[in-house]
């Protein structure tokens, strides 16, 4: 294995002395070629039993693209704008909604009160509530239990571990939406809404690199470890949720106003508004979340669940963008995975152990090929001080309007871009986008009607079946083919050709539209 590591780390050298004439996608296909020769070779020295480490290297097919809506559903900031919106200026008119008679409700809130140690008891404002949620936000209601898959185990691993009652998961559901980078008016982030200094209070550091608020782990044991101090103070679950919601001291304050009362319920109409609607919402959606199959709930399955995935230590700084283009697994998902890393880059700081997360089936290749992965990544980080977009010539530059469904990865493919330059050039702090929102990009991919966009086409010719075509010249390679033509991928190159590896013949044919 040491021989061949070596190989990798001698290849990799001749990029380095030939830099200047060797393109940065020609250096990047040598690493992925040395990869997969590296595979070739070793697997004729392994046992059938180790040989399974590399069968990721092949299964790429069914990973090579999560699905669109899957990644939409991800990143789409509305369900968080919605769930907020409905806590805030929640409502309990009556509401119309015959499938669940009163007795019905009574009968199952009464089995809920028996099995968890919150106060669910009947009342008509909290019927309300459900009754409105289920007309109203069915499909906002299968999303989320579409993500929960993702998330929900390690909720209740951690909460079982500070001894909190597990329902207490459907709380991520009313404070961010399952939204790992969500970010309130106020400041608070993450799936459990930490104010910047809560959440230091708790242990989550935050730096220029990395929000550990956001990191599901990290802040799922904080949220266990400040709950469990709040119910050393109230001794009631119900209080203690409108405590994490409010601060302790405006409950304090509303059991004075009320008279003395302790129950949630009694000392309601005194809690900020906010507070106010905070229980009714948490018993509501525990209500929609454990009936769901009687109501008829059909969630979309997750393209993966949190067994599915794993983590490495880092040894080296890298970014999620080189990890997308040497292991070609989709970046949204990498961010998905890895949501406390602001900048989308990986630091590598002396006793701190930053670990990336990814799909299971990539593990095995990451680790194999590290040596090489990081060798990549270092000569990337030290090319990267580049001209400035201020000096480019002003007819590069675009200001592209945001649409229905845009996010920055999918922004980005399309110009041939990293989600990191659109940010950096935007000033963006976090992935959220807003419909109608300007950006500047300074596109690497031609932009229709530009004399390079026009050049481009020029190369794309139409065979008898009425598909594109391209001919492949000296120095072109999978990917940097994909990158000419918007929307189409590695993937789909080799799909549409019946092409297995990676290597190109100049003058070879390939069918680019499908």
């Amino acid at each position: 294995m040491r021989l061949f590591i070596s190989i990798h780390l001698f290849l990799y050298s001749l990029t380095l002395v030939a830099q200047d004439v060797i393109s940065k996608t020609e250096q990047k296909q040598i690493i992925k070629d040395s990869l997969m020769d590296s595979k070739s070779k070793f697997q004729k020295r392994v046992s059938p039993v180790s040989d399974t480490t590399f069968t990721h290297f092949e299964d790429l097919k069914e990973a090579a693209e999560i699905d669109e809506k899957w990644i939409e559903e991800l990143y789409n900031t509305s369900l968080y704008d919605t769930i907020y919106t409905s806590v805030s200026q929640l409502k309990y008119d009556k509401v119309y909604y015959p499938e669940l008679p009163t007795d019905t409700l009574k009968k199952r809130l009464a089995a809920l009160d028996a099995k968890t140690p919150f106060n669910i008891s009947y009342n008509p404002a909290l019927e309300n509530v459900i009754k409105s949620y289920l007309k109203n936000r069915r499909r906002s209601m299968e999303r989320l239990m579409a993500l929960c898959h993702y998330y929900f185990p390690m909720f209740e691993q951690e909460l079982d571990n500070h001894d909190i009652p597990l329902e207490i998961k459907y709380l991520a559901i009313v404070e961010s939406a399952l939204k790992p980078r969500a970010k309130s008016r106020v400041g608070a982030t993450g799936l459990w809404q930490f104010m910047f200094a809560t959440g230091k209070q708790f242990g989550l550091d935050v730096s220029s690199y990395v929000d550990e608020r956001c990191d599901p782990i990290l802040a799922t044991e904080a949220a266990a470890k400040y709950l469990a101090s709040l119910y050393k103070i109230f001794g009631d679950w119900d209080l203690v949720l409108a405590a994490y919601n409010s601060g302790p001291g405006n409950v304090s304050k509303a059991i004075r106003r009320s008279g003395g009362y302790q129950n949630y319920w009694n000392i309601r109409p005194y809690l900020p508004r906010e507070t106010a609607g905070y229980l009714p919402a948490f018993l509501a959606t525990m209500y929609i979340f454990e009936y769901a199959d009687t109501h008829g709930f059909q969630p979309k399955k997750p393209s993966f669940r949190y067994f599915q995935t794993d983590t490495v230590k880092i040894k080296q700084m890298i970014s999620l963008e080189q990890v997308s283009e040497l292991l070609d697994v989709n970046m949204e998902a990498l961010q998905f995975l890895n949501p406390s890393y602001k900048l989308d880059i990986i630091p590598h700081i002396k006793d701190e152990n930053y670990t990336l997360r990814l799909p299971q089936k990539y593990i095995g290749s990451f680790v194999t090929h590290e040596d090489s992965i990081y060798a990549y990544a270092k000569a990337e980080f030290d090319k990267r001080e580049k001209p400035l977009p201020k000096f480019f010539e002003s007819d590069t530059r675009i200001r592209y309007r945001v649409r229905s469904g845009d996010y920055l990865g999918k922004i980005a493919r399309k110009y041939s871009v990293r989600v990191s330059q659109i940010k950096r050039w935007n000033g963006l702090r976090s992935n959220n986008l807003r419909i109608g929102q300007r950006l500047t990009i300074y596109p690497r991919k031609p932009v229709a009607n530009s004399p390079v966009a026009k050049a481009t086409k020029s190369k794309v010719k139409v065979n008898s079946k009425g598909k594109n075509t391209y001919k492949i010249k000296s120095g072109d390679s999978l990917w940097s083919i994909s990158q000419k033509f918007p929307g189409v991928s590695v993937q789909n190159l080799k799909d549409w050709n019946d092409i297995s590896g990676n290597k190109l013949k100049p003058g070879m044919t390939l069918i680019v539209s499908k």
